[in-house]
């Protein structure tokens, strides 16, 4: 049986306000490409849809897309936006690893969206949080209940979960103090000259293509993230462990393109193509760390490679193989 959250509420327009001025350089430019440039991480469909219906305004006046923008004008008003999708519990297969009263820990399989979004009503991570839980409704934001951080939709491995409102809060904090340890494995293409090391580098949305990220000198976050290789296949591709100090959207995905070893199967950032074939991005989460927000203990916890990923290494084992170093 599928039990519904809530019904979804009428269409509105969102309350974020906008109140920006156009500068000498960004004279000449389309009010959306315009707009693209200065609010990065709102869709160009949403801006055109804001523009068309008089939300987003120059110099108090309605424009059209196309409208070529002057030095000193202004852009005021709000951004439209869809009501949030009805969150649904439905059975969405996970593993738990750990579970109390105040959180848990589970292994994300392949191919799950952690929350949903759009394009992605149902069958996500949380549909299964409620399905398994649903008093983890009221924890945390509305449509993303119970989550403080996310893994990509074809990475797979460990999350931690909230349960409360109070560990929720604690949880997040402890992200954003970089108080959790979160260690991953990778299948990169290439073979690296050397077999373990440090890479800080900025990460800041795309300035082209809009839904990537990519290494931004001067607009980027900071990010850093460290390797170390494990094995090597005969192939042309390296197994390596890669801690990260920092969350940042795909970050190991750009750090370690960024080096010329994009990771296996992602054909964003260039690990797609070549002689072998992969089922998805070759990434998962292995390993996470962290003191219980409540008790104060120490959680440790790894979750296995999912049967994919599995067979993907012994694939290139039969091919040949050297190991260089453990799994720390």
């Amino acid at each position: 049986m599928t039990t519904h959250l809530s019904a979804s509420p009428p269409v509105e327009p969102s309350p974020a306000g906008i109140d920006l001025q156009v500068s000498p350089e960004q004279a000449g430019n389309r009010f959306d490409h315009f707009l693209v440039q200065i609010v990065p991480d709102t869709s160009r469909a949403l801006l055109i849809q804001s523009i068309r219906l008089g939300l987003l305004l120059v110099d108090g006046k309605k424009k059209k897309s196309s409208y070529r923008m002057k030095v000193g004008e202004r852009v005021s008003g709000i951004l439209f936006q869809s009501a949030p999708p009805e969150l649904i519990a439905q059975e969405v297969p996970f593993d738990i690893l750990f579970e109390d009263d105040s959180l848990l820990l589970l292994s994300k399989p392949p191919g799950v969206v952690v929350h949903p979004a759009s394009g992605n009503p149902s069958g996500t991570l949380v549909n299964g949080l409620l399905h398994h839980c649903f008093s983890i409704a009221g924890v945390g934001d509305e449509m993303r209940p119970g989550i403080v951080h996310r893994l990509d939709k074809d990475t797979s491995g460990i999350m931690v979960v909230a349960k409360t409102d109070s560990c929720h809060r604690l949880l997040t904090q402890a992200f954003k103090e970089r108080n959790v340890e979160k260690e991953y494995l990778a299948l990169l293409r290439g073979f690296f000259h050397r077999k373990k090391g440090r890479i800080v580098a900025p990460i800041g949305r795309h300035p082209v293509h809009r839904q990537k990220m990519a290494i931004c000198e001067r607009k980027g976050r900071y990010a850093a993230s460290s390797w170390q290789v494990v094995e090597e296949y005969d192939a042309g591709y390296s197994l390596v462990q890669v801690r990260i100090e920092t969350g940042r959207t795909h970050q190991i995905r750009v750090h370690m393109a960024s080096l010329g070893h994009p990771v296996a199967g992602d054909k964003v950032y260039g690990g797609g193509g070549g002689r072998q074939s992969f089922p998805r991005q070759m990434l998962h989460a292995h390993r996470l760390s962290l003191l219980h927000p409540i008790t104060g203990k120490r959680l440790a916890l790894a979750a296995p490679l999912w049967s994919d990923f599995q067979e993907a290494v012994a694939a290139l084992r039969n091919q040949g193989y050297e190991e260089i170093g453990p799994v720390l």
